[in-house]
């Protein structure tokens, strides 16, 4: 059977189902630390609300140390090929290139394990530089990060543009160490 195309989807209540199959199968859209068990509980309990919550681009999140900072402006995607495989998220500050300190860049992308390496991720980061291109943020280029060790990340990023400017030390406690990239917009 041909693969489809990847899209980049609204999170909705259609797909709701779908994104939870992705979670239950053990996929995490934090590629940092595993949250699916925690989603699913959240989608279980209020799907409306779980819905509301990742879309939501004001008010304030809390951060592993306790602190309460405010949530960027910006969007999530859900990729799709036939099935929800992923998700992709956009995060900026008005007016600006830079970003706080607890803000590893302006894109984050997790692909399910099972569509790896078969170009989802790069399909995906296309369509959303392209779509945040057409938001009218005014950005020049966007900070991409990975994991240093995350040969097909950086692959990802490099094949959309991306031009490597430093090696950045890990955001948490015995995180691992990150690559970052500027990409052109």
């Amino acid at each position: 059977m041909e693969p489809r195309p990847v899209s980049l989807r609204v999170p909705s209540r259609e797909l709701l189902p779908a994104y939870a199959r992705a979670l239950a199968r053990g996929w995490s859209p934090d590629s940092s630390q595993d949250v699916s068990a925690a989603q699913l509980r959240a989608i279980v309990a209020d799907p409306d609300a779980f819905l509301d919550k990742l879309r939501q681009s004001r008010g304030r999140i809390r951060l592993d140390d306790g602190r309460l900072v405010p949530r960027l402006p910006g969007f999530v995607r859900w990729m799709d090929d036939g099935e929800v495989c992923g998700s992709i998220n956009f995060r900026h500050q008005p007016g600006t290139e830079e970003l706080p300190a607890y803000c590893s860049g302006h894109v984050g992308y997790s692909v399910a394990p099972w569509k790896r390496r078969r170009g989802v991720a790069t399909a995906a980061l296309a369509l959303m530089l392209d779509e945040i291109r057409a938001a009218g943020t005014g950005l020049r280029r966007v900070r991409i990060t990975c994991d240093a060790d995350n040969d097909a990340s950086w692959r990802v990023i490099e094949r959309n543009g991306g031009a490597r400017k430093a090696d950045e030390p890990p955001m948490r406690p015995g995180g691992k160490t990150k690559l970052a990239f500027w990409v052109a917009l």
